[in-house]
């Protein structure tokens, strides 16, 4: 089953919680025993798995990747904003797939670990594809 996930993100940077949405579309799949597996098309934004339960998670996850990539004008690649140029490259380290099991009809994580996706360059109108694969075994 393929699925789409939309959102609207904010300005600037943020990590927006979808566990929900990719749960209901496991869950409207039908798919007892599998593989989910989601993908950004854009180039600045990604997907990561972690804590959503303190909000200052997120806040340190993106105050470190701005300390490792921060926006300046001197990139190569300076088609769009130097924010966009950031962008790409946090979504490089970052990554813009995930693959996670779903058992007993429901995706299978740890007790505080939520997918996060990842805005670098919002406002946006965005989309997280999903495709869910039963176990053929």
């Amino acid at each position: 089953m393929f699925t789409k996930i939309t959102l609207q993100t904010p300005p600037d940077e943020t990590l927006v919680n979808i566990t929900k949405q990719v749960n209901a579309a496991v869950q409207a799949s039908g798919v007892k025993e599998g593989i989910c597996f989601l993908f950004v098309p854009h180039t600045t934004a990604a997907l990561t798995v972690n804590s959503a339960i303190d909000p200052n998670t997120s806040l340190d996850i993106l105050s470190e990747l701005r300390r490792l990539v921060p926006t300046r004008v001197d990139f190569h690649h300076t088609f769009d904003t130097p924010a966009d140029a950031a962008g790409h490259i946090k979504s490089t380290l970052i990554g813009t797939s995930i693959m996670l099991m779903v058992s007993e009809g429901r995706l299978l994580l740890g007790g505080s670990q939520s997918i996060l996706f990842c805005e670098f360059d919002g406002p946006r109108s965005r989309e997280v594809w999903v495709r869910v694969m039963p176990d053929l075994s």
